[in-house]
């Protein structure tokens, strides 16, 4: 059986090394090895636990309680497991209920939202922009450019300008460091501001990993040179150019 130490736990959980030092000290999570250099390592039977500690610190409870209830002679870990699953799927479909809600009053508080789809593709042919939405309808699925386009429809005209505006900007940027190297600092640093944008227009709708739907985009612009201008002409140089900054990118946060 493996055991595992600090830090590979801390990993593998989500919480910090010093959150599990602090398990360790009030008796929550005990190691089940201590080595002679003093190093924890953990078991099987420890992660269990600290599986039941999560789940009751989702829900709230105190620390203090928790390690009344997992030490209790009584505790079923089936029976536990069954109560967290109830107790999350109705913590889940009151915040489904309450994000709703928001939602609603946004668009309704927002005077200069874009209700309509010409308006998200604005400044662009009507028969390009219906070329490029069943393009996308195609490759994504009609429902998820839709779900997209309701997501695009909860900005505001001045924070979709300022979104494009920055997009623009970005590639620009890009084009102007065509001649460096696509893993350079500063193409990466356009590259991570291009990833972080291009995620909140989407809203995580794409239904595919996100490092993965934004590699996709890098050979949509080398298929279609259209997405990637230069002075007002599609530029297949920049398209390939950010296609291998992108890999580069994808690479390093895959790592």
């Amino acid at each position: 059986m493996d055991n595992y130490s600090v830090k590979k736990l801390s990993k593998l959980a989500g919480v910090s090394v010093r959150t599990l030092h602090l398990y360790d000290e009030i008796g929550l999570l005990k190691p089940s090895v201590r080595t002679e250099a003093r190093y924890r390592l953990y078991g099987e039977k420890e992660l269990l636990r600290l599986q039941q500690i999560l789940f009751y610190r989702e829900l709230d409870f105190p620390l203090k309680d928790i390690c009344t209830i997992l030490d209790d002679p009584a505790f079923d870990l089936v029976q536990a497991l069954e109560g967290h699953r109830k107790a999350l799927l109705a913590r889940k479909e009151r915040i489904n209920t309450l994000v709703g809600t928001i939602e609603k009053t946004l668009v309704t508080l927002k005077n200069n939202t874009m209700l309509q789809v010409e308006d998200l593709y604005e400044g662009i042919p009507k028969e390009k922009m219906e070329a490029w939405r069943s393009e996308a309808m195609s490759k994504w699925g009609k429902e998820t450019i839709l779900e997209v386009e309701d997501t695009l429809r909860s900005f505001s005209k001045q924070e979709m300008e300022s979104l494009k505006a920055e997009l623009n900007d970005i590639t620009n940027r890009l084009a102007a460091l065509i001649t460096g190297d696509p893993a350079g600092e500063e193409v990466q640093q356009c590259i991570a501001r291009r990833y972080k944008i291009i995620l909140r227009l989407t809203g995580g709708k794409i239904q595919l990993p996100k490092l993965e739907y934004f590699r996709k985009l890098g050979e949509l612009y080398v298929a279609d040179n259209s997405y990637t201008p230069v002075n007002g002409l599609p530029s297949k140089e920049l398209a390939l150019f950010i296609k291998e900054a992108t890999d580069h990118y994808i690479r390093n946060q895959e790592q």
